[in-house]
């Protein structure tokens, strides 16, 4: 975008193309929203993709709304947030709009995943649900990674094996976001796992990163839930802070194991689309990137 089109003026407000070097910047919008996000969260997006943001007379941002594209076919919207004192004056909707308007005219459909208040939000903006899918807490403490499946052998991923763990999650989730695990395996390569079959063909793999309150751990992304179940004690055990993990509800035996380790989710989201596209049901994604990465 040339910089003539970076800021456009809705009502009394400035709307501002955001850039990386905002990143710092930002953050009180999320540390204010409990959110876990940190500024490298930030600076990947606004590098990746873009956003748009407000500022108040002091240059605080006060209002921000973030895009990021996952290949040709959807963009991910996120960091949809207004400081409180400005809430309820429609900043975050006209940002969000204006985002979606930019990814549409790309030819892409707009992806994101709702808190239960920006669900009733998005329903009138033509999102629709796709599946549920619930935040855990897993407190911290000595944990015991569960048997590797018959025939599958766990271990650490390295950038060696990024080609093709990036190849792989594209043909299982039908994103394109190679770029995103790269950057999450230099966050937090301690805890990357990869699972492989007895010829060497990945069978599935575990990314994570550090965050504010806790470390996020995601995605998960399995040719089963047995695979995928294995992976994530796997991490678990080599945690030595608490962890959150975004899980599809569907995934029962997740929910289970989890429960009998001490975990709760006190949170629930929906992954939303509008439009037509479509996307993978979530029956290889045990856990997400997290709801600002897909």
């Amino acid at each position: 975008m040339a910089d003539s089109e970076a800021a456009a003026t809705t009502g009394s407000w400035l709307i501002e193309r955001l850039r990386p070097a905002d990143a710092e910047h930002l953050c009180p919008l999320s540390v204010e929203a409990g959110w876990n996000q940190v500024a490298a969260d930030w600076r990947l997006m606004l590098t990746l993709g873009w956003g748009y943001g407000v500022r108040a007379a002091n240059s605080k941002w006060i209002a921000s709304a973030l895009v990021l594209p996952l290949g040709s076919g959807v963009c991910w919207l996120s960091m949809v947030l207004v400081t409180e004192p400005m809430r309820g004056q429609g900043l975050g909707t006209r940002l969000l709009q204006r985002s979606i308007a930019e990814v549409e005219a790309s030819g892409a459909a707009a992806g994101l995943d709702a808190t239960e208040l920006g669900r009733p939000i998005y329903l009138p903006l033509g999102f629709r649900d796709v599946y549920p899918l619930s935040r855990w807490h897993v407190p911290l403490g000595a944990r015991q990674p569960l048997p590797s499946p018959v025939g599958i052998a766990i271990g650490p991923a390295t950038a060696d094996d990024m080609e093709r763990i990036c190849l792989w999650d594209a043909s299982r989730t039908g994103l394109a976001r190679a770029p995103v695990l790269s950057h999450l395996l230099a966050r937090a390569q301690g805890l990357a796992r990869i699972a492989r079959r007895g010829d060497g063909a990945i069978a599935g793999f575990c990314l994570a990163r550090d965050g504010r309150v806790a470390t996020q751990l995601g995605p998960i992304v399995a040719e089963d839930e047995t695979i995928g179940l294995a992976l994530l004690s796997h991490a678990l055990a080599a945690a030595d802070q608490p962890v959150i993990a975004d899980i599809p509800d569907r995934h029962a035996r997740f929910r289970c194991w989890l429960g009998e380790q001490g975990a709760f989710a006190p949170r629930s989201f929906v992954r939303m689309l509008r439009g037509m596209a479509r996307l993978e049901d979530g029956a290889h994604t045990f856990a997400l990137a997290g709801p600002e990465l897909a």
